[in-house]
């Protein structure tokens, strides 16, 4: 075999796994499935996951189940478009995109603080360690503590003005995401109990 017969081979193959990188992973709800299903040599979630909470000290569940919250772990995830007359697709509502939603100013913040100015929001390692830094960020200026996913969704959610303001108080739908979000934070760190054990 020929070198470039060889480097078209390696070029597929890492193709074909960056793409499938790229694919929802199914059965959400359950995390040791979410990384068995991304724990490739070229993506692995749980390692991403795993160094985001050492960055940061925010707990990988709750990294994990913001996601999971945020986009489903749909890597295109992003939200619907207004309709103009009621029926001609217009404007979107935000320019939230990715696994972690995170807004263009937002994304581009954190590129600049961190140094890591490739990074993309569609890739899963940049996306959960944004995650990370955005809950670290509302711990050390709003003084929610690390581990309470409920509070760390809202500010997550409002910005930490919103959040400052208190403007989630009134708004029950809101409340009841950060909600959601905490139960399956608590659902995924009993699962990654179980399946560290496996």
């Amino acid at each position: 075999m020929d070198l470039s017969h060889s480097i078209k081979m390696f070029t597929v193959v890492a193709l074909l796994g960056v793409s499938a990188c790229a694919s929802q992973p199914s059965q959400i709800n359950d995390v040791c499935a979410v990384f068995s299903q991304r724990d490739g040599w070229i993506n692995n979630w749980q390692s991403a996951a795993r160094r985001a909470e050492s960055r940061h000290g925010v707990p990988m569940h709750i990294l994990m189940a913001t996601v999971r919250k945020e986009s489903g772990f749909n890597a295109h995830a992003r939200p619907p478009r207004n309709k103009l007359f009621g029926v001609v697709p217009w404007k979107r509502k935000s320019s939230a995109y990715g696994y972690s939603q995170a807004l263009d100013g937002t994304w581009s913040e954190y590129r600049r603080e961190t140094g890591n100015l490739t990074a993309r929001r569609t890739n899963f390692a940049d996306a959960v360690d944004f995650v990370g830094w955005y809950h670290r960020k509302s711990s050390e200026t709003l003084g929610i503590a690390r581990d309470d996913a409920y509070h760390l969704y809202l500010a997550y959610y409002s910005g930490p003005a919103g959040y400052k303001r208190g403007s989630w108080r009134g708004n029950a739908s809101l409340q009841n995401y950060a909600r959601q979000t905490a139960q399956m934070a608590d659902r995924y760190a009993t699962q990654m109990q179980q399946c560290a054990n496996n």
